[in-house]
């Protein structure tokens, strides 16, 4: 019997890495301002990253229209949003919400981080350990050393390093105000997230809903993308699962990105303003192929060993460092701008105007200056 050849369908369509720039861009709220409100971002967003305390006002600096600093402090000063480690094993800013759902979902990842410091736990009981840290750090909120103190009083023979990372991975523990209030200053003490915030954790939740909340931040994006973005491994099948809801494309190398269908995917044509970006923000970090918006030549710019450098975007694409530097208690204001490669006149112009615009945001009334340096590698 002559076999019977099945019908593949239609060639998915290829998306260039310019459409896929776009499209990024625009869940990103990077190609133009939006008026959504900063706890509304911060949903969007899925949170921000947040190694260091400014870098979440300048990402919604970089986004949202009429972004007041104020107004991402007033949330974190009223514990509607707070900075924990999440994605990555990295500290974020999450909505409240999103800091009692999100860490649960990627506990396992946390639980994979804990295997590499069992050599410097033996013999510790970790459910003991997350007991007493729980108990020491919801009478009062405790810094790193004072939580590593107490539990090498517990077990003296463990590694210091590993108890403290034990602590972070089995609890989610929320660093408190004034620590990442714009403005002030406060060194890291650390509580549970239900005590902060009032309530208990929700259970683990199913994965489906942070997928297509990444899809609608990220996307069109792979399996490999999420996994890169979040950390967690594994999520095939929930994709698979989530199918029928998606739409699917191909890159340039033929990997299969899936989205949302009615997310925006403008033409690759659409002008890309100009935008100004922390170290470490996730358009950055949140693909495991990141040429959709760091060009292959410019990898391993934005970062000098473990320091990551604060970014800017023209044409959509990373094109250089820069730096703001603040003087006389906050007078005078200078923001620096290393390219990356020679700019054109009107992309000078561009760029001056959007640092004037970070400088007016970002920097109290005085002497505001912008700069071109020459970028040293």
């Amino acid at each position: 019997m002559a076999s019977q050849k099945t019908n593949p369908g239609p060639a998915p369509t290829v998306l260039s890495t310019r459409a896929l720039n776009r499209a990024t861009l625009a869940r990103q709220l990077l190609l133009r301002r939006t008026p959504m409100s900063a706890k509304d971002a911060v949903a969007h967003l899925v949170g921000l990253q947040a190694q260091n305390t400014k870098p979440p006002y300048y990402q919604l600096a970089a986004r949202l229209q009429g972004f007041d600093p104020e107004e991402l402090s007033g949330l974190m000063a009223s514990r509607e949003v707070g900075r924990m480690v999440t994605l990555r094993s990295t500290i974020h800013t999450h909505t409240a919400d999103d800091c009692l759902t999100l860490r649960p979902l990627v506990q396992a990842a946390r639980d994979r981080e804990l295997n590499l410091f069992r050599k410097g736990l033996t013999g510790v009981d970790l459910a003991r350990l997350a007991a007493t840290t729980r108990d020491h750090v919801e009478e009062r909120p405790r810094t790193l050393k004072e939580i590593r103190e107490l539990l090498l009083k517990e077990w003296p023979e463990a590694e210091p390093l590993a108890l403290s990372v034990a602590a972070r991975c089995l609890l989610p523990l929320v660093q408190v105000t004034p620590r990442g209030l714009w403005g002030k200053s406060g060194q890291v003490a650390l509580t549970t997230a239900e005590k902060w915030f009032g309530r208990e954790s929700e259970p683990v939740p199913s994965p489906d809903a942070t997928v297509l909340r990444y899809l609608a931040a990220f996307g069109p994006a792979s399996v490999k993308d999420m996994q890169t973005w979040c950390g967690l491994t594994r999520l095939r099948d929930t994709f698979e699962r989530l199918r029928p809801r998606l739409v699917t494309f191909q890159d340039v190398h033929g990997v299969e990105l899936f989205d949302l269908p009615d997310a925006p995917r403008p033409d690759e044509d659409t002008p890309a303003p100009p935008r100004f970006l922390p170290e470490f923000d996730n358009l950055l970090l949140s693909h495991a192929d990141r040429t959709r918006v760091v060009p292959a030549e410019y990898k391993a710019r934005a970062w000098r060993g473990n320091q990551s450098h604060c970014t800017f975007l023209v044409d959509g694409f990373l094109a250089g460092i820069w730096r703001l530097e603040e003087a006389g208690g906050g007078a005078a204001a200078t923001l620096t701008v290393e390219p990356f490669a020679a700019l054109g006149r009107a992309q000078q112009a561009a760029l001056v105007e959007e640092a004037g615009y970070v400088l007016a945001t970002l920097t109290p009334a005085g002497t505001r200056e912008v700069r071109f340096g020459v970028f040293s590698g």
